[in-house]
């Protein structure tokens, strides 16, 4: 019997495409509703859920997923720290697969970012995130943007919150501090994704980025997700650990 795979919010542009994947990967869609629909019964119907809805409903959808002993695949962004939190209680019931993006070659992108910002020390290199999406992306800076940062403060040996983030400069804001991370977002048109990570000192810059063509990317790695997660013990897992850099 093949995997049954649910999507909140298949009513979506990547529900939609989440729908092609699972039958493209050899997996039955068990149902898929929008973000008011019956969370509750499509739990009962899958084996795994994949929810790309939005920050308000990951609560809920976490705690319908512990209660139902199903795997969750969140790759809803935006979500606050008292979110990620109720997240994480869940995930310790559950497999959850957590992640800012289900793209393979972002993933690699936190590997290297959590690398050079243990490598360039703060008070040298300055590090900077700017990342450009469509005009319809309602969040700033995206999940990604954000996870970059993360990945950097971590190889400092910090958190973000503890690093510090600059955002949305504007006007006199004086000169740059030392330390924090900043990140700049632009919207415009139907951008899929685009990320840059900056290290800039007095004599040199480096600069990784990746950029997405597709967003199909997304909803093919998500899927992948899906069928890894049905094998491993409860946890708070990301796409590191499906490609298996975790």
């Amino acid at each position: 019997m093949s995997l049954r795979i649910g999507i909140l919010g298949q009513s979506g542009r990547m529900g939609q495409l989440l729908a092609e994947e699972i039958v493209a990967a050899g997996a039955t869609l068990a149902g898929g509703i929008g973000r008011d629909g019956d969370a509750q019964a499509l739990f009962a119907a899958s084996d795994v859920v994949i929810d790309f809805t939005h920050a308000t409903t990951a609560e809920r959808h976490a705690a319908l997923a512990a209660a139902a002993g199903k795997p969750l695949i969140l790759g809803t962004s935006g979500l606050s720290l008292a979110q990620e939190d109720e997240v994480a209680v869940a995930a310790k019931s559950i497999p959850v697969v957590y992640a800012a993006s289900f793209a393979p070659g972002v993933s690699l992108l936190f590997a290297l970012a959590e690398r050079m910002g243990a490598a360039l020390p703060p008070e040298q290199y300055d590090a900077e995130i700017v990342e450009m999406h469509h005009r319809q992306k309602v969040d700033a800076p995206s999940g990604t943007a954000i996870g970059l940062g993360r990945a950097v403060a971590r190889g400092r040996g910090k958190t973000l919150e503890e690093v510090g983030l600059e955002s949305g400069r504007d006007g006199h804001t004086g000169p740059r501090a030392t330390g924090p991370i900043g990140f700049a977002a632009l919207r415009g048109g139907q951008v899929v994704g685009e990320h840059t990570l900056l290290f800039t000192a007095g004599s040199e810059q480096i600069t990784v980025s990746h950029r997405s063509f597709d967003r199909r990317v997304y909803a093919t790695g998500a899927v992948r997700a899906a069928h890894w997660a049905m094998h491993q013990p409860p946890g708070l897992y990301d796409m590191k650990h499906v490609i298996g850099m975790g």
